[in-house]
């Protein structure tokens, strides 16, 4: 049997990379079911009625990646560029009826650093040779190449050689000529206009000489844009009529320092209408939604339920579609009715769990008949103030038999209020769990995100340590076990490092998935990508204080508690060569594998070896140790 006959919308534990097609007709995402194996799905969006995702499986033994590119198109296929290293392969998906995998149709193979996609405005063209999406590729010159995609299986066709390297993509016009893009030159983005029958590009944003401008909405029909830029001093949201004459406006309710406002959608209510446009507010684990318009100077909440939303969406006279999650709901799409729930607001907290004027489609109910556990956030006091984490157990987490301290990866990220089938897994064995955002993730403003740049393992390892010493001491006062700590990539380097660095009795015992042993090291095995990164974030630079280096191999000694190291040996970003050279130092030390610690290498894993095929077998090995701290 295919697994196309297995899957269906029902089983999906998760969804990303939602695209919309340009007409707003179809939806389309990348979806995992409990094998973790991902696969693509096509949403239909009627005008009226509920959205319906339907699978577009490949055949069985094959399945898609998670940096698979997707384009929704209107009539419900699906364009797909698969990567593969520097080899990206671009095909059509088609759904093969019921019980059958998808139909592929190959449309473009291409061998260069980097491919991206981007999707065509309005409505699909009729003819056969008419563009469905554009790709932009970069090469070893500094030169990005645009290329014509079409469905007829012809090679795309050159639109223009760019000099430099681009990003962005807003439509200018709603027939496929006029693209705006962001420009990267000289350490400043500029967004430029390409005319795609021309090839040329020309200066659309340049409010300074040296600022950074790029346009994130637009309009066609009335010539209204927003745009982000540091003109003012800092980067603000800013909006202004394009190609007119007056100046670019950064209202004072679009700047939000702690706050990222992303501009989501534009109100379908035509010319002639002051524009009204939905953002979406992102605060530390959960997000929210604001209606705005230029002249009423305020943002007025949306009543959405308690999550996180997708960043992406499509407003059409059906109401407002966008990806939603929380814990106890995987990832779906929801539809809005603006108006309806702005009356809502009047007579409802903004934190109801079904507003009027908000229906969540291809989803299962709240907690699925008990499947899935709730969480929600809470705020602990830290040593350099507030500390948020997400918290799965009730109000009684603290007390809970057994406590996990979850630490997120990174290290720019942060923990969210939304579906994790790793952390759902461990609450059904009965763990709580609490799930810091300590300094250094994203989502508190840029001093609370920059507090360990050229300090990794500093002011975040301080945060861990104070709750580890908080938690434990008042869990001791009430007869229960330490906490047991859990970390991946960047969190599962933090994990280590507490358990070295964390008084005898504060922790019970340590797994860790993807772990690096420190900056320096991982700056000298990894990729060229991953050491840019890790110079950038100064993670190799070394902290001079009592705690001493923050190497885990030189404190491997101190590493006493149980332990399980997971590391997928196809581990693109952190080099698998990192927990084995760990391995080997536990074991020089005499240590003993199977009691002592375990180690798991997995097979054909690579770093997102949680999300990928496979991964309920960890979610379980993970729980399963965090219970019971037996390693075998």
């Amino acid at each position: 049997m295919s697994t196309a006959t297995v899957r269906t919308a029902s089983q999906a534990l998760r969804r990303l990379s939602f695209t919309f097609a340009g007409d707003g007709s179809h939806a389309a995402c990348l979806a995992a079911g409990a094998d973790g194996g991902w696969y693509v799905e096509s949403w239909r969006l009627p005008e009226q009625g509920v959205a319906t995702p339907g699978p577009l499986a490949l055949a069985e033994g094959r399945a898609e990646s998670l940096r698979s590119q997707l384009v929704a198109l209107p009539d419900g296929r699906v364009v797909v560029c698969r990567h593969d290293g520097d080899r990206h392969t671009v095909v059509a998906l088609t759904d093969g009826g019921p019980g059958r995998p998808a139909v592929e149709l190959p449309l473009a193979g291409m061998r260069l650093p980097g491919l991206r996609m981007l999707a065509m405005p309005g409505p699909a063209g009729t003819a056969a040779d008419a563009p469905i999406a554009v790709l932009l590729g970069t090469d070893t010159r500094p030169v990005t190449t645009v290329w014509l995609l079409t469905a007829d299986g012809s090679a795309p066709r050159v639109a223009a050689e760019l000099p430099g390297l681009y990003g962005g993509g807003v439509w200018l016009d709603e027939v496929g000529r006029l693209l705006a893009l962001d420009r990267v030159a000289d350490g400043m983005v500029k967004t430029v206009v390409l005319d795609l029958r021309l090839g040329v590009a020309t200066p659309l944003l340049e409010l300074g000489a040296s600022s950074n401008d790029r346009l994130v909405l637009f309009d066609p029909a009335t010539g209204f844009g927003m745009l982000r830029s540091d003109a003012p001093g800092v980067d603000r949201l800013g909006w202004a009529l394009i190609g007119g004459a007056e100046p670019v406006r950064f209202p004072d309710c679009l700047h939000q320092p702690d706050r990222l406002l992303r501009p989501i959608a534009l109100a379908p209510d035509g010319p002639g209408t002051e524009p009204r446009v939905v953002l979406q507010v992102d605060h530390g684990a959960a997000s929210s939604l604001v209606l705005w318009q230029p002249g009423s100077g305020r943002l007025d909440p949306l009543p959405v339920p308690p999550g996180r939303l997708g960043a992406i969406g499509h407003w059409s006279p059906a109401g407002l579609r966008m990806p939603y999650s929380a814990p106890d709901r995987p990832a779906a799409l929801a539809t809005l009715d603006v108006d309806a729930l702005l009356t809502a607001r009047q007579v409802a907290p903004l934190d109801t769990a079904s507003p009027a004027g908000w229906r969540l489609d291809g989803s299962a109910t709240p907690g699925d008949g008990g499947r899935w556990r709730p969480a929600r956030c809470v705020r602990l006091a830290g040593p350099a103030g507030p500390v948020e984490a997400v918290v799965y157990g009730g109000e009684q987490w603290l007390s809970a038999p057994h406590l996990v301290l979850a630490l997120h990866g990174g290290p720019a990220d942060v923990w969210r209020l939304e579906f994790d089938p790793a952390l759902q897994r461990m609450a059904a064995q009965g763990l709580a769990v609490l799930a810091p955002n300590q300094r250094g993730s994203t989502g508190y403003g840029t001093e609370f995100a920059m507090a360990i740049r050229g300090a990794w393992g500093g002011p975040d390892l301080d945060d861990v340590l104070a709750l580890l010493a908080s938690v434990a001491g008042r869990r001791a006062a009430l007869g229960l076990e330490p906490p047991a700590l859990f970390g991946v990539s960047y969190g599962a380097f933090l994990a280590l490092l507490a358990t070295a660095h964390a008084p005898a009795g504060t922790v019970s015992r340590c797994a860790v998935v993807a772990p690096f042993l420190s900056g320096g090291r991982l700056l000298a095995e990894a990729s060229a990508p991953v050491r840019a990164l890790t110079a950038r974030l100064g993670g190799d630079r070394p902290i001079d204080d009592a705690r001493g280096p923050r190497d885990v191999l030189h404190l491997a000694d101190r590493l006493r508690t149980p332990l399980l190291v997971v590391h997928g040996d196809r581990d693109e970003v952190v080099p698998v060569g990192q927990s084995r050279s760990l391995r080997h130092e536990l074991l020089r030390l005499g240590r003993t594998e199977g009691s002592d610690f375990r180690y798991v290498e997995a097979a054909g894993a690579g770093h997102e070896l949680l999300a990928e095929e496979g991964a309920a077998v960890l979610h379980e090995l993970l729980a399963g140790f965090l219970r019971t701290g037996r390693p075998a």
